[in-house]
């Protein structure tokens, strides 16, 4: 079994989690604004606790979004640095997959909208189903008006609204769903979950391919003069 690191910084959470030797460790924070300082010392930490140098990592997984552009540049920064300096591939994981994992995990949700407030009168939205464990996504993902959140055209049985998306938006939104989260955030124990079923199937990739999804395309784009 590898020796994963995940990290992520996509919403209000800062969270980091560590797979090694079959044991798991995690530390989750809410910390608005504070991601950039704790991260490394979050990462720190979870290394003490499992006893091992981070030259043991085989991999780092992180979200890569979408999420808060600042909190998701934090993350694949830290992740770049120490993925170039240790000579590691990284496993890019979708926010919105890591939202949806999370619900299986404390609601065993099995068809799941995950839905983050994007701002600007928008949601970040996506519909996944669990396939072996894993909740893989159903459609495509989008950035779009509350009022266009749809689930996708086969949908059969009880879906689970998870995210806040959901809190923000709710009310505005034509889906139909059994039951629903608003407070749930990524957690980088779902990541985690993820990631292994990402390193099994090869999904590695060099630190430099480390990119964000921001779903949004004029989010760095600067405006013309």
């Amino acid at each position: 079994m590898p020796t994963l690191l995940a990290l992520d910084t996509s919403t209000e959470a800062c969270s980091v989690a560590l797979l090694h030797d079959g044991r798991r460790f995690s530390r989750h924070e809410v910390i608005p604004r504070l991601h950039a300082q704790r991260l490394l010392p979050m990462v720190q930490d979870l290394l003490a606790e499992a006893g091992i140098a981070l030259s043991a990592v085989d991999a780092i997984a992180f979200g890569r979004g979408p999420g808060a552009f600042t909190g998701v540049r934090i993350a694949i920064g830290v992740v770049q640095g120490l993925a170039f300096a240790l000579e590691r591939p990284v496993l890019p994981i979708s926010d919105l997959a890591i939202l949806a994992q999370r619900a299986h995990r404390e609601h065993g949700a099995v068809q799941v909208a995950a839905a983050i407030d994007a701002r600007m009168d928008e949601v970040y939205w996506g519909c996944y189903r669990l396939e072996g464990g894993e909740m893989r996504l159903a459609g495509g993902e989008a950035v779009l008006p509350p009022e266009k959140a749809a689930l996708p055209r086969d949908a059969q049985g009880e879906w689970f609204g998870a995210g806040t998306g959901w809190g923000t938006y709710g009310a505005r939104m034509a889906v139909q769903v059994t039951a629903q989260d608003a407070s749930l955030l990524p957690h980088a124990e779902d990541l985690l979950d993820l990631a292994v079923f990402a390193w099994e199937r090869g999904e590695t990739v060099p630190a430099e391919q480390a990119q964000p999804v921001y779903l949004r395309d004029n989010v760095a784009t600067p405006k013309s003069t």
